[in-house]
C-alpha cells in the first residue's frame, strides 16, 4: 500500500494517512477483509512516530472503515465498500500486499460502469440520444473506401483532417488555436494525464476546485502532487481564496472546469475567468481548462473560455467528444501553444504513439457537417427535459432538509444532504434497490466531505429517471424520519 505524505503541507500527518487509507478503501485498492500494515511496519515505512499511526487507525475504526482484532491486526470492514455481495476469499492472494505499488487512489473507476439497473453515477449520455446509425454507416464506408486503414498507424499528433475540422469547430466556440497546436487524445482523461506526466512531479503544487472531477484527482494524486483546494460557489472557483494560496505556494498547475462545473454545475463568471488568468500570468503557472460540456446549455450561452482570453500560452484547453458524440471512439483534443505543446506531444508519443486512426476517420465527416450542430441542438433539448423532470420530482418528493443546485447546462445535479447523512452509506442502501449515484466524497481531494452526492440525469431514460429519483427520495425520507425518532428517544 503506497501512502504519499507531504511533510511541508499544512495538513497534519495523521490526517494525511487517514485520508489516504480511506482513498485506498473507496478505490477498491484495499478490499474487505484485507489486513492493513501493522502500526510498527507502517511507522517504519513512512518514517513517522507510532503515535501518529495509532491515531490514524483509531480514527478509521471510529468511523467504521476498519476493525482491529486483538492479537491479529487491523482489517478493512465490509460495510465501507458499498458492496451487497461478499467478495471472493482473498486469503490466497495476501502475499500480493507485500508488492509495493504507487496508486494512492482510483475512485472514479469504481463508479464509472456499474451493474445497477438505474445508473445515475457517471455523466454519460443515453446511447439513444447519440448518432449511432450515422456512425455505423461511416465505419462501413470508411473501411470500404480505404480497406488498408486498419493496417495503418496514424500520426502521433492526430489525423491532420480531423485537427483542421476541430480547429473550425473550436472557432465556433470562440476558442482560438490552429491545427498545428491541436493534439488528438484518447478522451479528455488522457489529456489530463498527459499534462500531469509532463509537468507534475512529487511535491509539485496543484490547485483544484473543491469539489471537482474525481478522475483528475486520481491522476494528480498518482503523480505525488501536493493538492491544494479552492471552494466553488455559484460563480465558480473562489478567486479570493485562490489568490491567497497562490501568493503563498505558487502552484505549478491550476485545474479548473469553469463551464457547467463537474460536479456542481456552476458557471464561472467572465470576471473570474479573467482574474484566474491574471493570477496564473503573475506566477508563471499553467491553467488546465477542462471543457467537457460547454455546448450543452439550457438557457443562454456560457461566457467565453479562459483559453480565448489567453495571449501568452498559459492555458491548456481540453475538449472531449466522447460524451456528446461517440463514447466508443474515445476521442478528445488538447489545444496548447509554444514549448508546452511540443512537450505534451512528446509525452503522447511515449504513451501510445497516437490515438487509433479508424475512430478519428469515423467521426471526421460528422464534425465537418451541419449534422454536428443539429445533433448538439437536439441534445440540449432532450437533456433539458430530463433535468426538469428530476428537478420537479425532487421538489415534490425530497425532504425539506435536502438542497440542490439547479444546473444551467451540462449533465449533473449536485445535492447536499444534512451533515449527519453519509452518502457512501446511502449508496449501500440504494444499491439494494438497483440504484446508484456518485458519492460526493469521491469529488474531494483533501476535504473529508460525505454529505453530498452527484446525480447524472443524462444516461437513463425518463421512465427510469422517474423511478430512480422516487426511490432515492423514499430512502432519504426514511433516513431523516429515523433520525428524528432517535432524537426524541429517551435513550438517545
Amino acid at each position: 500500500m503506497h501512502i504519499e505524505i507531504q511533510r511541508k503541507a499544512e495538513i497534519p500527518l495523521t490526517k494525511q494517512i487517514y485520508l489516504c487509507i480511506i482513498d485506498h478503501i473507496r478505490s477498491g485498492l484495499l478490499q474487505e477483509g484485507e489486513q492493513l500494515p501493522s502500526v510498527r511496519d507502517l511507522s517504519k515505512q513512512l518514517g513517522v512516530s507510532l503515535v501518529t499511526i495509532v491515531k490514524a487507525y483509531k480514527k478509521l475504526e471510529e468511523e467504521n472503515f476498519v476493525k482491529s482484532v486483538q492479537g491479529k491486526g487491523t482489517f478493512v470492514n465490509k460495510e465501507t465498500q458499498g458492496r451487497v455481495d461478499t467478495q471472493q476469499n482473498m486469503l490466497s492472494f495476501n502475499w500480493q500486499l507485500s508488492v509495493q505499488d504507487y496508486l494512492p487512489r482510483s475512485q472514479f473507476a469504481q463508479f464509472h460502469f456499474v451493474p445497477e439497473k438505474i445508473h445515475l453515477s457517471s455523466s454519460m449520455i443515453d446511447p439513444g440520444l447519440l448518432p449511432n446509425r450515422y456512425l455505423e454507416r461511416e465505419i462501413n464506408q470508411v473501411i470500404s473506401e480505404n480497406p488498408k486503414l486498419l493496417s495503418q498507424y496514424g500520426s502521433i499528433q492526430g489525423d491532420e483532417q480531423l485537427r483542421f475540422a476541430m480547429y473550425e469547430y473550436l472557432k465556433g466556440l470562440e476558442v482560438p488555436t490552429t491545427p498545428e497546436n491541436i493534439l488528438v487524445t484518447s478522451g479528455s482523461q488522457q489529456g489530463i494525464d498527459l499534462v500531469a506526466r509532463t509537468f507534475v512531479g512529487p511535491g509539485d503544487v496543484v490547485v483544484m476546485e473543491a469539489p471537482t472531477y474525481p478522475g483528475a484527482i486520481d491522476v494528480f494524486r498518482g503523480r505525488g502532487a501536493t493538492i491544494l483546494t479552492v471552494p466553488v460557489d455559484n460563480d465558480g472557483m473562489r478567486v479570493d481564496i485562490l489568490q491567497n494560496l497562490c501568493d503563498k505556494y505558487k502552484p505549478k498547475v491550476i485545474y479548473t472546469i469553469p463551464t457547467f462545473h463537474n460536479p456542481t454545475g456552476a458557471v464561472m463568471t467572465l470576471k473570474r475567468r479573467r482574474q484566474i488568468l491574471n493570477i496564473a500570468q503573475s506566477i508563471q503557472s499553467i491553467i488546465i481548462e477542462d471543457d467537457p460540456n460547454s455546448e450543452i446549455y439550457f438557457d443562454k450561452k456560457p461566457p467565453v473560455s479562459i483559453k480565448s482570453l489567453d495571449q501568452y500560452g498559459h492555458v491548456i484547453y481540453l475538449k472531449g467528444l466522447s460524451k456528446t458524440l461517440a463514447p466508443g471512439c474515445r476521442i478528445g483534443i488538447l489545444a496548447a501553444s509554444g514549448s508546452i505543446f511540443k512537450r505534451l506531444l512528446a509525452a503522447k508519443s511515449n504513451i501510445d504513439l497516437g490515438s487509433p486512426l479508424l475512430t478519428q476517420k469515423v467521426i471526421l465527416p460528422f464534425i465537418k457537417s451541419r449534422k454536428m450542430k443539429d445533433h448538439t441542438k437536439k441534445l440540449r433539448t432532450a437533456l433539458k427535459v430530463r433535468r426538469d423532470l428530476v428537478l420537479d420530482l425532487l421538489s415534490k418528493n425530497a425532504p425539506s432538509e435536502i438542497s440542490w443546485i439547479i444546473p444551467k447546462g451540462g449533465l449533473n445535479l449536485w445535492i447536499t444532504l444534512p451533515s449527519w447523512i453519509d452518502s457512501n452509506h446511502l449508496l449501500v442502501k440504494s444499491k439494494k434497490q438497483e440504484l446508484t449515484f456518485l458519492p460526493g466524497s469521491a469529488c474531494y481531494a483533501v476535504e473529508h466531505e460525505n454529505h453530498h452526492l452527484r446525480l447524472s440525469y443524462s444516461y437513463m431514460n425518463e421512465k427510469l429517471l422517474h423511478q430512480g429519483i422516487t426511490i432515492l427520495c423514499e430512502i432519504l425520507q426514511s433516513e431523516i424520519l429515523l433520525k428524528k425518532k432517535q432524537n426524541h428517544s429517551p435513550y438517545f
